[in-house]
């Protein structure tokens, strides 16, 4: 049986995946949400801004239609997803851990040969 953390992670997950827009997706966020990256943490929402505007903006429809999810799980707090866009990102993968509704962490890293 899936618990009421389970199914809000779950729930705060298909909302980030599904967002349309910056704004849809950083109302998943809040200020002390933060983002780690291969390039360093990105905190609170001015920076999460910053890089959903840029993967939007670089999110060509040749990628976005080569989107397909490979696995996802969901274990209390924790969403995990393992994606790819081939050729453009052959492995890309996040984890999210969701608190109160919102995403409180995630880390995020995209093999993309370039």
């Amino acid at each position: 049986m899936i618990s009421e953390i389970e199914k809000q992670t779950e729930t705060i997950l298909m909302h980030h995946l599904q967002a349309k827009g910056v704004d849809d997706i950083l109302s998943d966020y809040t200020e002390e949400s933060i983002l780690f990256t291969a390039n360093g943490p990105i905190r609170g929402l001015a920076g999460l801004r910053g890089f959903f505007e840029w993967l939007f903006k670089n999110s060509t429809p040749e990628i976005m239609a080569a989107y397909k999810m490979v696995r996802q799980d969901v274990g209390g707090e924790i969403a995990y997803i393992v994606w790819k866009a081939e050729p453009f990102i052959p492995l890309a993968t996040d984890t999210f851990v969701v608190r109160n509704g919102k995403i409180v962490a995630q880390t995020f890293t995209a093999y993309m040969p370039m």
